[in-house]
């Protein structure tokens, strides 16, 4: 079994090499929400992002995309709730976010369009 330094290693190298396209599949939207909003005066971002995306990869694509200097991140993942629809159980699908921690001073405008 390898370590974890060698799995992170492997991990960041494969998320240098990331293609805009898998950059655009990695960050799935910006997430607005109150805590959100505060949380953008102590730049950091929340994005709602791929349930199958690492941390590295995270990193690579809001620096790639939004040209800024990233950090950290962290994630977690929101369990679908047991809902019913139309009468039957139903499960919503699982979320996950990424909290994005950017260089003091920088800033990602969420309302500007993407190139």
């Amino acid at each position: 079994m390898s370590s974890p330094q060698k799995t992170s290693l492997a991990a960041r190298r494969r998320a240098e090499r990331m293609s805009r396209e898998a950059m655009y599949e990695v960050i799935r939207s910006p997430l607005i929400t109150e805590k959100a909003t505060l949380l953008s005066e102590r730049s950091q971002v929340v994005f709602r992002v791929a349930i199958d995306a690492t941390k590295p990869e995270i990193k690579a694509a809001v620096e790639g995309l939004f040209g800024v200097k990233v950090i950290g991140v962290n994630t977690l993942v929101n369990k679908g709730k047991t809902k019913r629809f139309r009468g039957r159980p139903g499960q919503r699908s699982d979320v996950k976010k990424a909290y994005v921690q950017l260089v003091a001073g920088q800033a990602i405008d969420l309302t500007a369009k993407l190139a």
